[in-house]
């Protein structure tokens, strides 16, 4: 039995990271056989690369330490619902399952705007449980997004 709340903890270390660095504050770590093996956090702007969310940073570098593109009896714990982009890769690298906190209705690929996640038509479906640790991880998002909002007025 994995122990959620400890992982999403972690990631939310991650995403705290992010928000120190002016970037979206969300943060994303892998875990293979209770070993965390990635650990990431958006670098969007420092690396002028739109790919670069946490989430697909963290695939790169488990697959880089399992020296293998497909995530096997990997989780993903991400501090937000992932995107179009990250659910895909998700499913291309065949994680296990994903434990996510907040929703993200704007871009959500899980079930906010697109099911991505356990599509039919994919050739591989991902485990999800949403939820854990969801207030600390939207009011972080708010918290970065309010002084956003305030910086411009």
């Amino acid at each position: 039995m994995q122990n959620h709340e400890y992982y999403m903890r972690e990631a939310l270390k991650e995403a705290v990271k992010a928000f120190d660095t002016d970037e979206v504050p969300v943060g994303a770590v892998i875990a293979h056989k209770g070993e965390i093996i990635a650990r990431a956090h958006n670098q969007i702007k420092m690396l002028k690369d739109p790919t670069a969310h946490a989430e697909i940073i963290a695939i790169t570098q488990a697959a880089n330490f399992l020296q293998n593109e497909r995530l096997l009896d990997c989780t993903m714990y991400s501090t937000l619902e992932p995107c179009s982009m990250c659910a895909g890769a998700m499913v291309l690298s065949r994680i296990k399952d994903l434990i996510y906190a907040a929703k993200d209705p704007k871009t959500g690929a899980h079930e906010s705007v697109f099911r991505i996640l356990d599509n039919k038509k994919l050739n591989h479906r991902v485990k999800v449980k949403q939820g854990i640790l969801k207030n600390e991880a939207a009011s972080l998002m708010k918290e970065f997004f309010y002084g956003k909002r305030k910086s411009k007025a």
